[in-house]
């Protein structure tokens, strides 16, 4: 067998359709480098910045003053304020978080595919939605008749957190190897069991992390809440049946209120809540990747 000569006139440099295609490719790759550096810069602005005007306001008394359960008192604090969030969001994760669940087990289990596609195009349309317009229905369907309250606005809250919970859980349902479900068929399980015993504690760190995204989100919402339950300067009751103050509306009221010392309290509280907000997204990630490795997935 007579080996093949290369063609000396063959050359391997890139000509004609081959340059464009490169170019192209080039200038892609540099654009999305640009946008996701441009993205970066932003938040690093917006926290730097953040940092600058409200890092001088975070102190012991700023965080816990105004808070009668603690015995401290004395104004210019945003401890109702946080109370008061930590509670709407609780109420809100109460109640999206088994509407989340089951939704995810539904669609990822049991639903066809006429359905599945229906209900997946309504929870993008729910995440997509202004979350004012969930303040709005919620104000319109219990804050006029009851009232503010808590428990309305984290009503309003859980419609937001909903979509997300739902929709992570889906993706974390849907990387359990399918092995598993291969396996428990094999031994006669029924299906319901196999969801129960296998597929939802395999796929736990998934929704736990899309749970505690969905917290982070609705912690930081200000639309759904100042609807439902808008207050400011306000000390905390331990009752859902009374509105609370919240963090955003606090935020919002000190920057209304046109003088000097709220503005810097207003930087102080906007600054805590995107270190907290910052901080709960790093953690659910790293849970997740942690729980990930150890299951091999």
């Amino acid at each position: 067998m007579s080996a093949i000569s290369p063609d000396p006139n063959y050359t391997l440099a890139p000509s004609g359709n081959l340059r464009r295609r490169m170019l192209i490719s080039r200038t892609a790759v540099t654009g999305t480098i640009v946008a996701a550096g441009a993205a970066v810069a932003v938040l690093g602005i917006l926290v730097y910045y953040a940092a600058y005007q409200g890092a001088s306001q975070l102190n012991l008394s700023f965080l816990t003053s105004d808070l009668p359960a603690i015995g401290l008192s004395g104004g210019g604090g945003i401890g109702p304020a946080l109370v008061g969030t930590a509670e709407v969001v609780l109420i809100a994760t109460l109640i999206a978080l088994p509407v989340g669940i089951l939704t995810a087990i539904y669609l990822s289990e049991f639903a066809g595919p006429t359905v599945g596609r229906l209900m997946t195009t309504g929870l993008e349309l729910m995440a997509g939605l202004p979350t004012i317009i969930a303040g709005i229905f919620i104000a319109g369907l219990i804050v006029d008749s009851s009232g503010q309250s808590a428990w309305a606005a984290g009503l309003a809250v859980a419609i937001v957190e909903v979509p997300l919970i739902a929709r992570a859980s889906i993706e974390a349902l849907r990387r359990v190897p399918p092995t598993m479900r291969e396996a428990a068929d094999a031994l006669g399980v029924a299906h319901w069991r196999t969801v129960l015993g296998v597929i939802l504690p395999t796929a736990s760190n998934g929704i736990v992390t899309a749970t505690i995204l969905a917290v982070a989100r609705g912690a930081g919402e200000t639309a759904p809440v100042l609807l439902t339950i808008p207050t400011f300067g306000q000390t905390y009751q331990l009752n859902p049946n009374h509105a609370v103050p919240t963090v955003p509306l606090e935020i919002w009221g000190l920057l209304n209120s046109g003088q000097p010392s709220a503005l810097a309290q207003a930087w102080g509280a906007a600054f805590l809540l995107m270190i907290l907000i910052l901080a709960v997204n790093i953690g659910a990630r790293v849970w997740l990747r942690r729980g990930e490795r150890k299951r091999g997935l």
